[in-house]
């Protein structure tokens, strides 16, 4: 028998890597014979260098940018690839919200500049392709901090620079482009259809996420609504009602318009880097799964493109994933076979997050023994 392990992270407790080699080792104890290999998935979010790099030969470069606010220095850097000259930039690595206290959580203050650094970088290091993965972002500025990296100018009515962060777009009046910017194609890897103003938009629907009150939404979703009007009129760009715009709070939109980026699914990216399309047409089960098996799950997410894949080959697909809350149903209509919980109903939240790792040891071993060793369950 031969298996593939291939998850996403277990937000804020397993990176990918580590949940792959704990189902992998749990299934070789229990059956020693099975063949196993490891692929940590990402789906564009934080970890997707980390399963780049794990799934292909590449290699990290490190460089000292700008954190989420302007007086922070963060250590973060890229994924490169020799073989394509493709890098990938995780905004999370510089301007993510893990990087952040709860105290200094502020989207009027925090800025996506460390990103544009990363971006500037990556393309003076050669790059013929970048990535920019844009998922746990700390920040609501439309990605004008990551644009005034790359030397845009975004002035006020006195023609001085405006203040970084999501609180500086409403005193924005001109916006004037770089001279002899020179960047290779991006591609935003992007897992959400959220545009970047409205009722589902960047403001209203993340920025409560990461740190702003009623107030503080409303500012930030009149400054985005200015920034797309002003982009519409002074550079010709669309990116009001572009889907996925309001992803990262905004930068997606920030790419597109700043950047001539390009928004791509960010599963089917991962995937097509991974090396599973090799791997499945000789294996037998394919295990999967994250913290919380729901049903954004289904969208657009790790297990949704596992799932997708899968089917192409015929293969069975288990999801392992910290909780289940999806019906049998609707995960087997999904294509998928078997789904089990690391927390059971006798563990409390805290217990099963604080012991991550054994819950999912033991979860793994669940599987092996109830649909490896025997005859299938259910």
């Amino acid at each position: 028998m031969r298996i593939v392990v291939a998850t996403d992270s277990f937000k804020g407790t397993l990176r990918a890597s580590e949940a792959c080699w704990i189902i992998a080792d749990a299934i070789a104890r229990r059956l020693p014979d099975v063949e196993l290999v490891v692929r940590p998935l990402a789906d564009g979010g934080e970890g997707t260098a980390e399963a780049m790099m794990a799934a292909g030969d590449g290699r990290w470069v490190p460089r000292a940018v700008m954190g989420p606010l302007p007086d922070m220095r963060v250590e973060a850097g890229f994924a490169w690839f020799d073989a394509d000259r493709t890098a990938v930039v995780e905004m999370a690595s510089a301007s993510g919200l893990e990087l952040l206290s709860p105290g200094q959580m502020n989207p009027l203050w925090t800025t996506t500049c460390g990103t544009g650094q990363l971006i500037r970088y990556a393309a003076e290091y050669g790059a013929a392709e970048i990535l920019l993965a844009v998922g746990g972002s700390a920040t609501v500025d439309g990605g004008v901090g990551a644009a005034r990296a790359l030397g845009w100018q975004f002035l006020d009515s006195d023609g001085q620079p405006v203040p970084l962060g999501g609180g500086g777009l409403s005193r924005i009046t001109r916006i004037l482009p770089p001279e002899g910017l020179h960047l290779p194609p991006v591609r935003v890897l992007c897992d959400v259809e959220n545009p970047l103003c409205g009722p589902q938009g960047a403001a209203r629907v993340y920025a409560p996420q990461k740190g702003a009150d009623a107030a503080m939404v409303e500012q930030l979703e009149h400054g985005l609504e200015h920034l797309a009007g002003l982009v519409a009129t002074q550079t010709g760009a669309q990116i009001a009602d572009l889907a996925g715009g309001g992803a990262a709070g905004g930068l997606a939109a920030g790419a597109v318009a700043f950047m001539n980026g390009t928004i791509v699914s960010g599963i089917e990216t991962v995937l097509a880097h991974s090396g599973l399309a090799e791997d499945l047409p000789s294996c037998d089960w394919i295990i999967t799964g994250e913290g919380s098996f729901d049903g954004q799950s289904l969208q657009g997410k790790v297990v949704s493109g596992v799932a997708r894949m899968a089917r192409r080959f015929g293969v069975r697909v288990a999801v392992i994933a910290g909780q289940v809350r999806v019906l049998r149903s609707v995960y087997r209509a999904a294509g998928i076979t078997a789904a089990l919980a690391c927390k059971t109903d006798d563990m409390t939240i805290d217990y099963a997050i604080g012991h991550a790792g054994d819950c999912l040891r033991a979860a793994a071993d669940r599987f092996a023994t109830q649909w490896l060793d025997g005859p299938p369950a259910g």
